[in-house]
């Protein structure tokens, strides 16, 4: 995958250090994610500092990785087209917040979730390099993390978290920061995982989130991108696909007004198409009712002119 090793981490980068262990974690799972982990760390370090000579020697070769994976991937179309790599993104960050939010509703509080919640978190930021965040990957990725931190702290401290949207003050994550600094380096040129979950304290927001819409956690499909870091002790239960609930098809398309009467513009086009990559990379996880929900969005732009 990325063959060319790292140099040792500048104490300057240490905000993308998740980012670039998340890409080694999905270097042979999902490469084309760990392309992108790797695009946002680049973006994010050339603004963070791009001059002194550690710094400028850590992202020479951070870019001949991303060039060896471009080189590698070259004929995958959400790698040489923004908006299906966007969407390929975007689906497998909300597949992994519902993961976590399945089990978190569901009272099933482990490692293996915590890490599902913040790692979610931490692909919306990713999303940044594609453009500005939606109003709701804002929410989920403020909620993913307070998340993250709360259930990490309830179980440190002995007690029973509880599941769900809840009101509840900032929670610290210095401790689990403090675990995180001496757990492996990232200049090893390796795609293993680490022994420790992948966490991080900055950001973590301090407001209440009683009433923040965060969607029910849909059933997990089987190929769900949540898995156990190496060396936790935590097993983890084969997850069984359910049955999806697939939304009904709007009544109001069949009596919409034809496609001649409403004139459309460049716009509309580009979002209706934005509406079918996403459902293309929906089907990709064979998650029918994210697909139908984005294709009825685009039709109904189609015919009606409004989303």
């Amino acid at each position: 995958m990325a063959a060319t090793a790292l140099p040792p981490l500048p104490p300057q980068f240490k905000s993308i250090q998740h980012h670039l262990r998340t890409a080694q974690e999905l270097d042979k799972r999902e490469p084309v994610v760990a392309y992108y982990c790797r695009l946002y760390a680049m973006q994010t370090g050339m603004k963070i500092d791009s001059k002194t000579p550690e710094c400028r020697k850590f992202l020479s070769k951070l870019m001949d990785q991303l060039e060896a994976m471009k080189k590698q991937f070259g004929d995958n179309e959400a790698i040489t087209q923004e908006i299906v790599g966007s969407a390929h993104v975007e689906n497998y960050a909300l597949k992994m917040f519902l993961y976590a939010d399945n089990e978190d509703r569901a009272g099933q509080f482990h490692k293996n979730m915590i890490k599902s919640f913040y790692t979610a978190s931490l692909l919306i930021d990713v999303l940044t390099v594609f453009g500005e965040l939606s109003e709701e990957n804002v929410q989920h990725r403020k909620y993913a993390r307070w998340k993250a931190a709360y259930i990490h702290n309830c179980l440190k401290n002995g007690e029973t978290p509880q599941p769900g949207p809840i009101g509840m003050e900032g929670e610290s994550f210095a401790d689990v920061e403090r675990e995180e600094a001496g757990s492996s380096s990232l200049n090893s040129g390796t795609t293993q995982p680490t022994s420790s979950s992948t966490y991080e304290a900055n950001n973590i927001p301090t407001s209440n989130y009683t009433g923040i819409h965060i969607p029910p956690g849909a059933h997990a499909p089987a190929n769900t991108p949540a898995e156990v870091p190496h060396n936790t002790g935590v097993t983890s239960n084969t997850i069984q696909p359910a049955p999806q609930n697939i939304p009904l098809v709007d009544p109001s398309l069949y009596s919409a007004q034809s496609p001649g009467e409403v004139r459309l513009t460049p716009e509309d086009f580009a979002r209706a198409q934005k509406y079918c990559k996403y459902a293309g990379s929906a089907l990709q996880y064979e998650d029918v009712s994210t697909a139908v929900q984005n294709l009825q969005k685009a039709l109904k732009l189609l015919i009606t002119g409004r989303e």
